[in-house]
């Protein structure tokens, strides 16, 4: 940890840096304007600032600047959006403005939707993969639930990948870091016939870890990615068609948490670690937490010129996704009499496929409008064993070193080897008709009106058997293991088997009406309100047990007023957008965690009414070419308003009024980014400072978060025609250790790989 002086230090330094290069800029002609941005939102091109939604759009160039590298990365570029960090893909998932869905649950969606190339992802552990060759990313702060419409109650992340291009083009990036990452990516790119270009990229990357088990000798929490993805193109008379195929692969030795605090002084001992808070950098687990993800997908997107100048617009694709994960879930080299040895495996694959039809009208009217249609199928499987050890008394004898028993795992009479298996299967359906159109009633006054009626419909069938000891076959019970089977019994309104099944569905409508004014050319004000919308679930986990777990989870809707200012001052020199908000959400869809022989399993439940209010403000200010400086700031208050009793007891609950999970109320990024050309060689130069407030891991206040603020900056000299480029990078400069995740009351700690300061180089080649 750094003192406080250190840090206040660092502060004013880069306060100091900053103001003389204000004071360079001063003294430039200020012939800069903010770039442009040109973003679909609203599923049609448009510049940024005339789009009435609070949105921020960040280029692939400015993420490749930033060294962000996947989805979790835009946390410190967006302070609007939180990221929590699973074992796995699986389990981790976006949260906007304090809301997210954190479930287990195959049978729920997230509130935070994803959209890449137009197809709509069934999970959110789908898009924590590598991001590759995108042009931008758009991301819709609120709800989106008119022209997006599934999964978006809380807001929406949009990925749109780069294209082919006219000319031939070819770039080449590796890079290697101070704490052993490597990574490589090959692009080409040109024409292939007449109207017809291309565009192909592979990619390969390797990260050792920054966590060390001492069990295996190991550094462990890295990564071995790699993948292709393939993008035609056709832009001629009539239309334009995009075709994109990608696979990718991923084997990491992912995530494993270390333990923070004592566990008492035997399990102290025997995990040979001082337990250092957020400083931990061991684990010391016999078995390798992993992450194994497999996906590909083909889409097809095409925009076809119809009558009267409008399009008809086609999105269509088919994805599939397998993960694997292998946890350590008691954290300890071995079994010991009285603290059992828990281990997981499980295997989730989903296939969905989607289509979309819309008839836009020209964007060069009074009275522009789209309409369209939607369908959407997702089938989910998951296949998970859960294996215990387990001894109240053990022929082997106490371990002099840590004064622990160890269970002896020869002796098949005192030890107990409790497991069951579940097989899971999910089906998702959904179809949608929507519309939205927008009147200039003056060329300062406009009125935006939507709306779209959703059906969904979810069925699942789960089948697990009680718990047995392996080697008997015998009723055995175990941490985390049920002794009933998924039907549960007869008496409590189960069916008393081993299987489960049910299916809901649901009808809503959604919408939005939005009321902009340009109070000058570059000048516009917004009000709006928007109803979002995210469909019913199951709670469909390992230990399901009907009834309880059998009932349906109802719809989670959202009812959104936003009041918000897009501006550019001094000839576009200044830029500064700012919006206020407040979200109410009803049947908001969270997990519960309760306790299940001793070890902490998740309930996904209608946790109730969640209120998140506040506001976000971005700004830009470019004073002279090459110089930028950029500031995002977001506050969320996100609270539990009323939260559901438990079904079973129906006795009150004290987690009324207390701050969502992940929910920092105030979170900010400040930075600057100046090239310019010395002699023969240009140079990049970039910095930024992230800070995130307080927050908790969990619903009622639970596994606190501290503050902390990280500061990155990054250097790069290239030719004067940008062909070849260096950069060397510098991430948490001042080294003050965070953690992500802190479950247990501090026995889990999930410590990111930034939480410690790292170097590194890339080098970049482009040719044409």
């Amino acid at each position: 940890m750094i003192s406080v002086y250190s840090t206040g230090t660092a502060k004013r330094a880069v306060f100091a840096f900053s103001a003389s290069v204000l004071a360079l800029a001063a003294a430039t002609p200020a012939t800069a304007q903010v770039a442009e941005i040109i973003v679909t939102a609203q599923k049609v091109k448009q510049n940024i600032q005339d789009v009435p939604i609070a949105i921020s759009a960040v280029t692939g160039d400015a993420m490749d600047r930033a060294g962000a590298k996947s989805l979790e990365d835009i946390t410190s570029i967006v302070p609007s959006v939180t990221f929590r960090k699973g074992t796995t893909n699986a389990n981790s998932a976006i949260v906007m403005r304090g809301v997210g869905t954190i479930s287990f649950s195959v049978a729920a969606e997230p509130s935070v939707s994803t959209v890449v190339d137009g197809i709509v992802l069934s999970r959110s552990g789908q898009s924590f993969l590598d991001l590759v060759d995108f042009d931008r990313l758009e991301v819709l702060r609120g709800p989106q639930g008119t022209l997006f419409g599934k999964n978006a109650s809380a807001g929406l992340v949009n990925i749109v990948s780069k294209g082919g291009t006219k000319d031939f083009e070819a770039e080449a990036n590796v890079s290697g870091t101070t704490d052993d990452e490597y990574r490589a990516k090959v692009t080409l790119s040109g024409p292939i016939a007449q109207d017809l270009t291309g565009r192909i990229t592979g990619f390969y990357g390797k990260f050792d870890g920054n966590i060390k088990n001492i069990a295996v000798d190991k550094t462990v929490n890295g990564y071995e990615h790699y993948g292709a993805r393939a993008l035609v193109d056709y832009d001629g008379n009539g239309g334009r068609l995009r075709l994109i195929a990608d696979y990718f692969k991923a084997n990491d030795d992912c995530c494993a948490e270390v333990t923070g605090v004592s566990r008492g002084s035997v399990l102290d001992a025997e995990l040979g670690i001082v337990p250092q808070g957020e400083d931990t950098r061991e684990v010391n687990q016999n078995l390798e937490t992993r992450s194994l993800d497999r996906q590909y997908s083909f889409t097809a997107n095409a925009d076809i010129d119809t009558f009267a100048d409008h399009t008809l617009s086609i999105v269509t694709g088919y994805r599939n996704w397998k993960n694997t994960e292998i946890r350590d879930g008691d954290f300890l080299p071995r079994a010991l009499v009285g603290t059992p040895q828990l281990h997981d495996h499980g295997t989730v694959e989903t296939d969905q496929v989607s289509a979309e039809v819309r008839l836009a009208s020209p964007q060069n009217q009074a009275l522009t409008y789209q309409v369209g249609g939607f369908l959407w199928y997702s089938k989910n499987t998951q296949d998970f064993t859960r294996s215990d050890v387990t001894c109240a008394t053990s022929t082997s004898p106490v371990d002099p070193a840590t004064g622990g028993r160890p269970c002896n795992l020869s002796d098949t009479v005192n030890t107990l080897f409790p497991t069951a298996t579940s097989r899971s299967d999910v089906s998702f359906r959904n179809w949608a008709i929507f519309g939205q159109s927008t009147y200039e009633f003056t060329s300062r006054l406009r009125l935006t009106l939507g709306g779209r009626f959703t059906h969904d419909s979810v069925s699942y069938v789960h089948t697990r058997a009680p718990a047995v000891n392996a080697t008997t076959g015998l009723p055995a019970s175990g941490a985390g293991l049920s002794n009933l089977g998924a039907g549960g019994t007869i008496a409590s309104g189960g069916n008393g088997t081993n299987s489960s099944r049910g299916s809901t569905s649901a009808d809503n409508f959604s919408g939005k009406a939005v009321l902009q004014y340009n109070l000058a050319d570059d000048v516009m004000v917004y009000g709006s309100y928007t109803r979002g919308y995210k469909g019913p679930a199951f709670n469909v986990f390992f230990n399901h047990v009907a009834p309880t777990n059998s009932q349906p989870i109802d719809p989670e809707k959202s009812n959104s007023f936003e009041a918000g200012v897009k501006s550019q001052f001094f000839d576009r020199m200044v830029q500064i957008n700012a919006t206020a908000f407040l979200v109410d959400y009803k049947g908001f869809q969270a997990n519960n965690f309760v306790l299940l022989n001793g070890a902490v399993v998740t309930n996904l439940t209608n946790a109730g009414s969640v209120r998140s209010k506040g506001f976000e403000v971005d700004a830009t200010f470019a004073p002279t070419a090459g110089l930028t400086f950029r500031a995002n700031a977001a506050y969320a208050d996100a609270k539990v308003r009323r939260f559901n009793p438990n079904p079973l007891t129906n006795a009150p609950d004290a987690r009324d009024g207390t701050r969502l999970p992940l929910a920092p109320k105030f979170s900010y990024t400040v930075g600057a980014d100046y090239d310019v050309g010395v002699g023969p060689v240009k140079l990049y130069l970039s910095s930024d400072w992230h800070h995130v407030s307080k927050q908790f891991s969990d619903l009622g206040e639970s596994g606190p978060i501290d503050p902390y603020g990280i500061w990155n900056a990054s250097i790069g000299v290239s030719d004067a025609d940008d062909k070849y480029r260096l950069t060397f990078m510098v991430r948490n400069i001042l080294d003050d250790s965070y953690v992500l995740l802190n479950t247990t009351a501090g026995q889990r700690l999930m410590i990111p790989r930034d939480a410690d300061r790292y170097a590194g180089l890339n080098l970049r080649a482009r040719f044409n």
